[in-house]
């Protein structure tokens, strides 16, 4: 049986973490992903490995910022030894920064594949998450996640599927040809056009319009192994995380 992880982004407004984690060990959660604000300063990491301590939960996968890990690796090494992080991903690229064309886009792949290498030298996976800027086509027609992922060769990919048909992608597609390449899903959903403005379009998984019946299916064929569910702004992550955590 898959054992579903959880986006703690997903439960940013709803502090203390403590009470968000034994909330998720209570709905039958085994694992928790973390994001860059958790990691920032020693005080930041000091509590969150005394709450998952105190939860039972682990955090096998967690997002980073690239500046952390390209300034201080050894520093990234030690959080993931005391959190047990068995993989880390670089989440995002804000607009300024993103590359114009494609021999930008397969830069930025070489770039991730060289922050990459201390961390897998010392037996951590380390990737990319997507979002749906990654698919929006360049001028010449190239996909900028095709590019990532050609300047990068070892780079792991955390797949976040709603990000993807958002961003106009066929994500059945996307997993046949680089199931290989993916070793973490994000599970969310998107809801029927126009309903859910206040939480920006998106739905709990299983009750919005994807097909993720097939998809955990078609991922199930990939080295995909942690399904992270995730809502970008619940207005309620009691709702969001119980309804989740059933509907799969």
């Amino acid at each position: 049986m898959t054992a579903f992880s959880y986006q703690l982004w997903s439960s940013r407004n709803f502090p203390p973490l403590t009470e968000t984690l034994k909330l998720l060990a209570s709905l039958g959660y085994v694992q928790v992903e973390g994001f860059g604000g958790m990691f920032t300063d020693p005080s930041g990491v000091n509590e969150l490995e005394a709450a998952l301590k105190a939860s039972g939960l682990s955090m096998p996968t967690a997002h980073l910022p690239l500046q952390m890990v390209e300034d201080d690796p050894d520093r990234v090494i030690a959080i993931a030894r005391r959190l047990g992080l068995q993989k880390v991903f670089i989440p995002y690229l804000v607009a300024e920064d993103r590359p114009a064309d494609a021999a930008g886009w397969r830069d930025f792949g070489a770039r991730l594949q060289a922050a990459g290498e201390p961390l897998r030298a010392a037996g951590l996976g380390f990737g990319w998450h997507n979002h749906d800027f990654e698919f929006a086509p360049l001028p010449d027609g190239t996909i900028p996640m095709e590019a990532i992922l050609a300047g990068g060769p070892d780079l792991e990919w955390e797949a976040d599927i709603a990000w993807i048909v958002r961003g106009g992608g066929d994500p059945f597609d996307w997993i046949a040809r680089h199931g290989r390449r993916i070793t973490a899903a994000h599970v969310k959903d998107i809801a029927p056009a126009g309903m859910n403005t206040h939480e920006d379009g998106w739905a709990d998984p299983g009750h919005g319009t994807l097909d993720w019946p097939a998809l955990i299916a078609a991922l199930d064929n990939t080295n995909c192994q942690f399904f992270v569910m995730e809502h970008d702004n619940p207005d309620d992550h009691h709702r969001f995380a119980s309804r989740a955590i059933a509907a799969f």
